[in-house]
């Protein structure tokens, strides 16, 4: 452990019980979002910007926090997975952030990563994603396969599901999507699904030309057995991949497609009048219908003056995780990054699906997962919901994860060792 760690980690007691603030000579506390703007991602990234910037306001309308105004500083790192690193690393040393909160693709999130940990950043991600990480320097918004993919597998090999037999893995080529199908292979294996009866295939970003790859889907789901296409297609490909399936007739009764990248906001782009009937699986919808939900879709569209905008999943962690921020903030009575860290733990937020969500000790949170079935006007229909369930930062059906653990509580702080120890270097 270097020493300089071991300070940090030391002085968190103090800082929280003394404030110790970070940026006391500053009349503002900034805060970095980190989202693409442009790019093949920005269909699914700028919501979760306008979402924060909604948010801010908010608080800032409400006095602020610590007596100061929240400076949202905005960047665009256009898709491109190195300038996130190189607009993260900007955000911590130029612009002196107490928080990012961005990225979408695991490939950004990778990329970032060290720069929050060389840097002794805190990054609040809010996107589902695959697991087998857990940083001393990111809070994970969503779930990850334990609590999310695997259910959803579940649902569609149960009889509510339509007793699946026959999977493809239909995916992005990315870290994302071949991780989460390493973890759903080796789920499928152990309840007996041959690998005969799984077709895995991946395509680039902004893949547009699908035909090929839907007849592939067609004539695998020939063979009698009931088949269905688990995606983790994302960003734009996602409009023509749905077109085409529409354009082909791969309808939901005879073939059914669950996106885990594809919400409201992905959908209105696209004629959903074909896709009837297929599935998302998310821990959010906006079809929810709670007081909670309600209200935070009139303020949604209240703030963009737009009566018809959606709202989708990764914005309902974005703002789950932006609140939790603001409540650790004000625990700690600092910005500082180790009062926040050691804050965060155990921070709870009642969710616009009407869960109360806490903050675990292994920088991950527990969700429920919904299949939601895509209906004519854009909208999900909820056909399944679960409990909360908690997450696994690695996932057990995984080999060489047995043993591991995350537990990043004070004094005990660990992301992937076997036995919790003391602080790693």
């Amino acid at each position: 452990m270097s020493i300089a760690r071991y300070l940090r980690i030391c002085a968190v007691p103090l800082l929280m019980a003394f404030g110790a603030p970070a940026q006391a000579e500053e009349d503002t506390i900034k805060i970095g979002i980190l989202h693409s703007l442009s790019g093949t991602m920005a269909i699914s990234e700028t919501i979760l910007k306008d979402l924060m910037l909604m948010e801010v306001a908010d608080v800032n309308a409400h006095g602020g926090l610590l007596g100061k105004k929240i400076e949202p500083v905005v960047v665009d790192p256009a898709s491109n997975w190195p300038l996130f690193a190189e607009k993260a690393r900007e955000l911590l040393t130029k612009d002196k952030v107490a928080a990012v909160f961005g990225c979408w693709t695991s490939v950004s999130r990778k990329s970032v990563l060290p720069v929050f940990e060389e840097l002794n950043g805190l990054l609040f991600y809010p996107l589902e994603y695959e697991g087998e990480e857990s940083s001393y320097n990111i809070f994970y918004g969503s779930s990850v396969p334990d609590n999310k993919a695997i259910p959803a597998v579940q649902y569609l090999m149960s009889k509510e599901g339509g007793e699946v037999k026959r999977f493809v893995l239909e995916g992005t080529d990315y870290v994302y999507p071949r991780t989460s199908n390493k973890i759903i292979r080796a789920y499928l294996k152990s309840k007996g699904v041959k690998d005969e009866d799984i077709l895995e295939n991946y395509t680039p970003f902004g893949f547009s030309d699908w035909q090929t790859e839907v007849a592939a889907i067609k004539k695998f789901g020939t063979t009698g057995k009931k088949t269905a296409v688990v995606s983790t297609v994302n960003g734009d490909a996602n409009v023509p991949f749905y077109k085409e399936l529409g354009n082909q007739g791969v309808k939901a009764t005879d073939i059914p497609v669950i996106a885990f990248s594809v919400g409201e906001e992905e959908l209105a782009g696209v004629d959903t009048k074909p896709l009837v009937g297929h599935l998302a699986a998310w821990s959010y919808f906006q079809s929810v219908n709670t007081p909670e939900n309600k209200a935070f879709i009139a303020k949604w569209r209240a703030y963009t003056k737009n009566p018809k905008r959606v709202t989708n999943d990764p914005m309902e962690s974005a703002y789950i995780l932006f609140h939790m921020w603001v409540q650790a903030v004000q625990q700690g009575g600092s910005t500082n990054v180790d009062a926040v860290r050691q804050a965060m733990i155990g921070q709870k937020v009642k969710s616009p699906s009407g869960f109360e969500v806490v903050m675990g000790p292994n920088h991950h949170m527990a969700k429920p997962v919904m299949i939601g079935e895509i209906q004519a006007d854009g909208q999900f229909s909820i056909v399944h919901k679960s409990k909360a369930l908690p997450p696994n930062a690695w996932s057990p059906y995984v080999e060489a994860n047995k043993g591991k653990v995350a537990d990043w509580s004070w004094p005990w702080v660990c992301g992937g060792c076997s036995t919790p120890r003391f602080a790693a270097n």
